[in-house]
This record gives C-alpha cells, sequence and structure tokens, in this order.
C-alpha cells in the first residue's frame, strides 16, 4: 500500500480502493498500537481520510470495514446484472459467452492480480522446477499475495498450504481433480504441509441430504483426493463435522471470525437474505478458520504466525476476501491465494459442471465405454456444420470443450500446440479431437481407479486422524 496521497487513485477499481482502505486503516491501528510518534500517527490517519474520500467519491458509499462496494459484491439468490455481466459467487457460474467467463474483467472486479510471466519464472526460480502446466496455460491465472509467499520462502521461513473440497456427491468428476493436482505439484515443489478441508457441514446446510449422508460423501471424496498421490505424512485431510467437535483451536478461530464480521457484511459478500437458516450464514467463519496455522495446533505446535497459500477456483474468492479483511483484526496473517479458471461442463464454457448431472463431465468413475460415449455426444464442438466448412474454415479452439479439457489433462505444450494449429487450420476434424481427448482421459481415469482401489479404510482413517505431520515448526 503506497502511503503518498499523490498515487493514481482515479485508475483504481473500486475493489482496489476498498482494499486500500482497508490496509491503510490496519496501518493506523498498528501504529496506534505500538504508540508511535504523533505526527506519523497523524499522517497516516491524513492519508485514511483522504482514501475514505476517495472511495465515496467514486462509488458513491461510504467505507464499511469487510463490506465491498455494493455494485462489486458477489450476490445471488436473483440479484440483478448487468445482461453482458458473468455471475460468479460461490455457487453460480454463469456468462453469455461460449468461451467462457472474462478472467480479464474478472480481476479488476475482484481486486486480484494477474499471474504474468515474472511471477511463474520466480516460482520456478524458487522451487527449481518447471511450472506445472496449469501454471504455463494461464489455467492458474491470479493470485493475492504470492509474491509474499515467495519471499517468505526464499528467506527460510515456512508457509503452508489449504485447500479445500465440498462432498455434493459421491464420486467426483475430472474438474474436482484440477485444485488437487496443482495443490500437489506446490506441495512437493516447496516440501511444504497441507491441510484439506471437506466441508461436509456446507453440503447439509445447502443441500436436501442428512449430516451422514455428508459424511459418508466426504470420506468417499477422501479416497479419489488420496488418490491423487499425496504424501500422509505431510498431509492432514479432515471433515469439518469430525474435526469441530475435536479441535478447541478450530472452534476458537471460528467464533473470532464470527465476532469481527456484521449479518450485513456476509449479506453483501454472499447475498444471504432473511429467510436463509442461520446455519449459512455463519459457516463462511469455518471455511475461513483454516487460514490459520492456529487452527492446527498438533501440525503447528500452536504457533500463529504461519502463512497459508490457498491454491481454489476463483469462485471461492468471496469467503477469503472475507478473510483477509479479518485476519490483521484478530491477530493473524492474511491468507495469500492462486486462482484458477473454471473446468467447463461438457456442453459448453457458460456454466461450471454439476455433481448432480452425470452429463455434464466426465466422473472418476466412469468407464472407458462411458468416457468415449459422453465426449463424443456431448461435448461441445468449435467445428463446422459440414466436412467441407471445416476443411475450408477451420474449428474454433476457444469454444471447443475438447480442446478445453485438453489444455487440463495433456502435458505435452507441443503436442497441444500442433493439435491447436490443426483443428484451427481444418486439417483436423471435430471427431479426430474428440477422439484424443477420449485416448488422453481413458488412460488417466483408469490409473486413477487402480489408485484408489488400494485406499482401504485405514488409509482414509491417517489421513484424517489429528496428528503431526513431517515437519517442525
Amino acid at each position: 500500500m503506497a502511503d503518498s496521497p499523490n498515487c493514481d487513485l482515479k485508475s483504481l477499481s473500486p475493489l482496489q480502493l476498498f482494499e486500500k482502505v482497508t490496509e491503510q486503516g490496519e496501518k493506523v491501528r498498528a501504529l496506534k498500537a505500538g504508540k508511535a510518534p504523533k505526527d506519523e500517527i497523524d499522517a497516516a490517519v491524513r492519508m485514511l481520510l483522504s482514501l475514505k474520500l476517495s472511495y465515496k467519491t467514486t462509488t458513491g458509499q461510504d467505507y464499511q470495514a469487510g463490506l465491498p462496494p455494493k455494485d462489486q459484491a458477489l450476490i445471488n439468490n436473483g440479484t440483478t446484472k448487468e445482461e453482458d455481466e458473468d455471475l460468479v459467487d460461490p455457487w453460480n457460474v454463469q456468462t453469455s459467452n461460449a468461451k467462457g467467463v472474462d478472467y480479464d474483467k474478472l480481476i479488476v472486479r475482484f481486486g486480484s492480480t494477474k499471474i504474468d510471466t515474472d511471477l511463474i519464472n520466480r516460482i520456478e526460480r524458487a522451487t527449481g522446477q518447471k511450472p506445472h502446466r496449469f501454471l504455463r496455460r494461464g489455467i492458474f491465472f491470479s493470485h493475492r499475495d504470492m509474491d509474499q509467499i515467495l519471499h517468505a520462502y526464499e528467506n527460510k521461513k515456512p508457509f503452508y498450504l489449504y485447500t479445500g473440497r465440498g462432498p455434493s456427491s459421491q464420486a467426483m468428476h475430472v474438474g474436482h481433480l484440477i485444485p488437487f493436482l496443482f495443490t500437489k505439484w506446490l506441495q512437493e515443489a516447496f516440501d511444504v504441509p497441507l491441510v484439506i478441508q471437506l466441508t461436509d457441514d456446507e453440503k447439509y446446510l445447502w443441500k436436501d441430504m442428512t449430516t451422514e449422508k455428508a459424511y459418508e460423501y466426504a470420506k468417499e471424496n477422501a479416497r479419489d483426493i488420496i488418490a491423487c498421490g499425496f504424501d500422509v505424512n505431510k498431509t492432514f485431510i479432515f471433515s469439518d463435522l469430525d474435526y469441530l467437535g475435536s479441535s478447541t483451536g478450530f472452534y476458537k478461530n471460528i467464533i473470532k471470525v464470527q465476532k469481527h464480521v456484521t449479518f450485513n457484511q456476509v449479506k453483501g459478500i454472499f447475498g444471504f437474505t432473511d429467510s436463509d437458516c442461520i446455519g449459512k450464514i455463519s459457516f463462511p467463519a469455518i471455511q475461513a478458520a483454516p487460514s490459520f496455522s492456529s487452527s492446527f495446533p498438533q501440525i503447528f505446535n500452536g504457533k500463529e504466525n504461519i502463512q497459508c497459500l490457498i491454491p481454489c477456483a476463483i469462485d471461492q474468492d468471496p469467503y477469503f476476501r472475507m478473510t483477509r479483511d479479518v485476519a490483521p483484526r484478530i491477530g493473524y496473517p492474511k491468507p495469500a491465494l492462486l486462482h484458477s479458471v473454471f473446468f467447463p461442463a461438457l456442453q459448453g464454457a457458460q456454466t461450471k459442471m454439476s455433481a448432480s448431472d452425470v452429463n455434464s463431465s466426465v466422473f472418476l468413475n466412469d468407464t472407458p465405454k462411458q468416457i468415449k460415449t459422453k465426449i463424443n455426444k456431448h461435448a461441445f464442438s468449435g467445428g463446422r456444420d459440414t466436412i467441407e466448412e471445416h476443411r475450408k474454415y477451420g474449428g474454433n479452439c476457444d469454444v471447443d470443450v475438447s480442446f478445453m479439457y485438453l489444455t487440463f489433462f495433456l502435458e505435452d505444450d507441443d503436442k497441444l500446440e500442433q493439435l491447436k494449429q490443426a483443428y484451427t487450420s481444418g486439417e483436423l476434424l471435430t471427431g479426430e479431437l474428440k477422439k484424443v481427448l477420449i485416448e488422453t482421459l481413458q488412460p488417466l481415469i483408469a490409473a486413477h481407479q487402480e489408485r484408489r482401489k488400494q485406499i482401504t479404510d485405514e488409509v482414509v482413517k491417517q489421513f484424517m486422524t489429528p496428528r503431526k505431520l513431517a515437519f517442525e515448526f
């Protein structure tokens, strides 16, 4: 945060202004708490008042801590929006564009930072490893404070990873693998502990299911997550329904967050209404709590100052915007984030997939025949109406779901580029591109299923038992 009032505030989005006011307010509180010289405190207060005035001039709204500008808030439940605006919140993703969500606009709306070549190169230098294909291809495209994580790592300071899964069905689909595949790479590249939250309590609150069914799904999803290859000595997977009752540190952090977030704030951030049950209103604090190392005293030896890095799809960002606002007020470091794009439904990139629609994606328990049938029958094509037209004008990779899926799962950059050129030129037909995808996914899913078979109840129990991991803090 620049301290000078000469910084160009006019170029900032309302959300970026909001975050500048928040950071300056934290600075004023820190100066007062540290009994800084009066002239230094006065200068910081003047800067804060100037920022608040700029915020009100830009948005027409008074600044309220924890409540982003209304026209930027992620809200649903029937809230109106502009026709060409993408709807993105933790429960809904909708766009009228066949190419999918406009992520450049989303970065501006959310006030995050684009992952650029310099940051990717810095990650490569820090880890000594070739960047994951998700970084190379812009699948993880946005971040908050990743530069701070790298600075800490370069100075031998620890951090940890946190990601999660809402277990809404027994079987996960290939889109659910994205954060876990990337998190596994991050864990191995940086050699850091990882906590994985299974929000079975959330699914009970939002879905028509019993707590018993939600917990059963959590354990089944844990098998798929473990099958990604995580190291049991470095990874703790927990169910909210199970862990919350056994961890005083976790619960203490939940109520700290709850105390510092008002009903008005969660309504503004998440779009809750007076008709929503109080469980929904209080749930964001539960998703926030794993961002703080003291929620896991068995892992971090009670230390409260270890920063967290959260890889997740960008629809989860509102939870952690709230968390980042609260963190300094309860004495914890803000979590850093890495945001991914959405994995498209087979029917097209206008919406994200639904676990309740078996034809919206390829699931991890699908047979080779089911994979082939789904892709051939349901994968949205960017090809032309006839072979003649396709040969003449070529296909559109920007809207073709088979090509999008290959961007996620085909490791070879050169082959992916060759496929793009061949499809765009008309040399490669839609059926041939789908065949490449089928031949890519079938062995990948078969290998996953084979690993999953080896995961016994005892293995799941090991991962989900609170314990010390292979790190010293």
